[in-house]
């Protein structure tokens, strides 16, 4: 009777185990297939924007812009003062 729970108490570690292994190895198999040479880096410019320049992305597979996405040319809005905040 101790052998049949101490199998049935590894069943599931053993179980886990091995979908362990069966995901790293798919996640090995992915990145060494995957032909990408240049890796790409960040640049930031001096106006404050970063760009990923290099790597293996397509902008044609990038998401387009949304019609209802803020200008980037608006200028930043001083936040609120409130009784919690003073005013210098």
């Amino acid at each position: 009777m101790a052998v049949g729970s101490r199998v049935a108490g590894v069943l599931p570690l053993a179980g886990a185990s091995l979908a362990a292994v069966a995901l790293a190895g798919a996640a090995v198999y992915t990145v060494a297939q995957a032909s990408c040479t240049d890796p790409g880096r960040y640049v930031r410019h001096d106006d404050g924007t970063v760009e990923l320049v290099g790597s293996c992305v397509d902008p044609a597979h990038l998401p387009k812009k949304h019609k209802y996405d803020h200008d980037r040319d608006q200028e930043p809005v001083e936040p609120a003062v409130n009784d919690l905040v003073k005013a210098p």
